[in-house]
């Protein structure tokens, strides 16, 4: 089985590309990424930390005082 190839082993061929197929390139790579972007795996491969998730309610708290100004009769 061949080695895995990361970014930085592409690289140097990428700086050999013209701009345009740079570019070309990069759309590519951004439509290969969002279409195989199944959340469970990139969840498997680096799973959320422990303060990713945090159970601090108190900074998502909502003053219910100085809304009236943005009241739209209904």
């Amino acid at each position: 089985m061949p080695p895995t190839l990361t970014a930085d082993d592409l690289w140097p061929l990428v700086e050999k590309l013209t701009r345009d197929q740079q570019l070309k390139l990069a759309r590519r790579t951004l439509r290969a990424a969002a279409s195989s972007g199944d959340e469970a795996e990139a969840y498997s491969a680096a799973p959320p930390t422990e303060d990713e998730f945090g159970g601090d309610d108190e900074g998502l708290a909502w003053e219910g005082e100085g809304w009236e100004e943005f009241h739209a009769p209904g």
